[in-house]
């Protein structure tokens, strides 16, 4: 608390037999019982003439985002102030996002309504697979990041609208379309290159190397692992160590471990990310600042 020195205090300090005390009259026998130097409450006399204190003005916090409503129930109040609506992506906020979140509807909607010898034919030429990343590697490895397996209602398909609106809103568009490309193509190379090495050993037939590879699973598990180190260590943490073990169980049950170990290497590629996400999410932060202070300048030179 501030010190306040007002003039009740300095008045305490004139002798009690100058000129000030004669004309006080009562107050004189008000301050005889203070100490030297202690506050006291603000003399003032009402409309009678009579001495009373005034009392003090309760102070008011206001808050600019999230105002006090009467009666508000907290729960409410807790909602406001996380912003639940900015979870989902917006032409504005999370313009990759909601751009490649509208493309992959529209991809959906063609492989769940078109002819299915179409589809087929389709997915057969974005697929990522050896013989197709030896002759067409760029086409391939772009449009097979298209498709969603199993459609809008596939599990990737809702994790990818919340982990790239989180990681967009942290890093940007720009970077976060860097983190999952890279995690698409570094896993889908590690991957397919293993079962090239794999027929040429032997190990496996020849039509692996045109087996269909296509979707958005390694893009989004890359995101995944590079959101977690943004996030507060209670949230991050267990977001990692349940989907890591998730992808553990099925590479367990072995169905499909090629893809499956993809899935673990690109969470390995988004948790190595984590230096450069913290330096971008720090630099975005800096530029968000220095926009909201250049704007606030605006508006009080235009007022």
């Amino acid at each position: 608390m501030e010190r306040i020195a007002t003039a009740d205090t300095q008045a305490s300090a004139t002798p009690s037999g100058g000129p000030l005390a004669d004309e006080s009259g009562p107050a004189s026998s008000l301050d005889s019982g203070l100490l030297d130097a202690m506050p006291r409450q603000r003399e003032v006399l009402d409309g009678a003439g009579e001495l009373r204190f005034a009392t003090p003005t309760p102070a008011v916090s206001v808050s600019a985002s999230t105002p006090a409503v009467p009666g508000e129930p907290r729960v409410l109040l807790a909602l406001r102030r996380l912003h639940p609506w900015r979870l989902l992506p917006t032409p504005t906020g999370t313009p990759f996002t909601f751009c490649y979140g509208l493309l992959l509807v529209v991809t959906s909607l063609v492989a769940q309504y078109a002819d299915p010898t179409f589809v087929t034919q389709l997915h057969q030429a974005s697929s990522t697979d050896v013989t197709h990343l030896l002759r067409d590697p760029f086409l391939v490895l772009v449009a097979s990041a298209l498709w969603i397996v199993g459609g809008v209602v596939s599990p990737y398909a809702f994790l990818f609208l919340l982990v790239l609106t989180a990681l967009e809103r942290r890093i940007g568009g720009v970077r976060t379309a860097a983190v999952f490309l890279c995690g698409h193509i570094v896993a889908t190379l590690a991957t397919e290159g293993t079962v090239g090495i794999a027929v040429l050993a032997g190990h496996l037939p020849a039509t692996s190397l045109h087996r269909l590879d296509y979707g958005i699973s390694f893009g989004v598990a890359t995101s995944i692992g590079a959101l977690a180190g943004l996030l507060r260590p209670w949230l991050g943490l267990p977001l990692l160590a349940l989907f890591g073990w998730t992808l553990i169980e099925a590479l367990i049950a072995f169905t499909d471990p090629m893809t499956n170990w993809g899935h673990l290497i690109s969470l390995t590629i988004g948790v190595a990310t984590w230096p450069l996400v913290r330096r971008w999410a720090r630099t975005a932060q800096v530029n968000r600042a220095a926009r909201l202070a250049v704007a606030a300048r605006v508006e009080v030179a235009g007022v």
